[in-house]
């Protein structure tokens, strides 16, 4: 028997048709422009995916990498939180809905789904992608104006991916409370980048203000020990590239990796990572070096040798974004 498609596969192939029809300079275009919006100041009030054109071509080239990250982040919480499951998700601001497939890979199974964002188009086309995530049949597309007067109903798990962004800081600080005072779980995920993980910061401490605790990447709760302006905690997806990637970025590469930050928050029992890998570890001969954010609030790099035995060969396949087994430590 064949086993069925992985969800990151049937997604890429939905959206492998998107483009049918549509020149690719055109969709070319249309990626750089709303690259470009992306990267500014976008007023809460107006959608930046006005049309289908607009919106295939950024779900074409922006879905699988959103993907990624967030189902590596949703996978960091499990990890944390091993006995639970959610049986309701709302992804706000999710626009084709990317983060409702990284859930149905993360906890496969039914549940009650809703999406809520601004953009008829971008609604429109993720209820048609979502026809091939048997998942995802009975989620509920809404267009909802994101920020100060949202409401939302109560539900297991809220997830807001690549959102604050398009905020203003008023219409960002109501979202991340409205989205505490009604989900057991909250994952936020922001681009890799000093100021989406300031903004990510910013929602981590309102959330653990609101009686969240962090369960990842975080191992514990207390103030970041990064010293703003002087680094940032992200981390990295790697991402298959499609040839509207190639044609839009340029190089021969088939991937790329998609830099993020992130904080899963929870009222639930969890039990966050001893420790967390957070850079990509520098093996040399006989050595690893470990960059660690450690349960103390401290940051720290452990030198891991081939004395270590074991423990030398769970750093050689330690990789950035990783937990660490503190009570192994050297």
């Amino acid at each position: 028997m064949t086993a069925p498609a992985r969800p990151s596969e049937t997604l890429r192939t939905a959206l492998g048709t998107l483009l049918d029809g549509l020149p690719p300079k055109q969709a070319a275009q249309a990626v750089d422009r709303l690259i470009a919006n992306y990267r500014g100041t976008t007023p809460t009030d107006t959608p930046i995916l006005r049309d289908r054109a607009d919106v295939a071509a950024y779900a074409a080239y922006r879905m699988p990498a959103t993907f990624e990250a967030v189902h590596a982040a949703l996978e960091a919480f499990a990890e944390a939180t091993p006995d639970w499951t959610p049986a309701s998700h709302t992804d706000v601001g999710g626009g084709t809905g990317a983060a409702t497939w990284a859930v149905t890979a993360t906890w496969p199974g039914d549940r009650a789904v809703t999406v809520l964002d601004w953009s008829d188009p971008a609604l429109a086309l993720g209820r048609e992608i979502a026809t091939a995530n048997p998942a995802l049949c009975d989620a509920h597309w809404q267009r909802t104006r994101i920020g100060k007067d949202l409401t939302l109903p109560a539900t297991d798990l809220v997830t807001v991916s690549y959102v604050l962004n398009e905020l203003t800081p008023a219409d960002r600080t109501a979202l991340v409370d409205t989205a505490a005072a009604s989900a057991q779980t909250v994952v936020i995920v922001e681009a890799g980048t000093p100021a989406g993980y300031a903004r990510v910061i910013e929602a981590r401490d309102r959330l653990i203000a609101a009686g969240f605790r962090v369960a990842a990447p975080c191992p514990h709760s207390a103030a970041c020990p990064i010293v703003p302006g002087e680094d940032w905690c992200h981390f990295s997806a790697r991402v298959s590239r499609s040839s509207l990637h190639r044609q839009v970025k340029g190089g021969s590469l088939a991937y790329e990796d998609e830099k993020f930050s992130y904080v899963a928050a929870t009222r639930l029992p969890a039990t966050p990572a001893s420790a967390r890998v957070i850079r990509r570890p520098q093996i040399r001969k006989g050595q690893v070096l470990l960059d660690l954010c450690e349960p103390d609030e401290h940051l720290t790099r452990r030198t891991v040798t081939k004395r270590h035995g074991d423990l030398y060969k769970a750093a050689r396949d330690a990789a950035w974004g990783d937990p660490w087994p503190a009570s192994d430590r050297p």
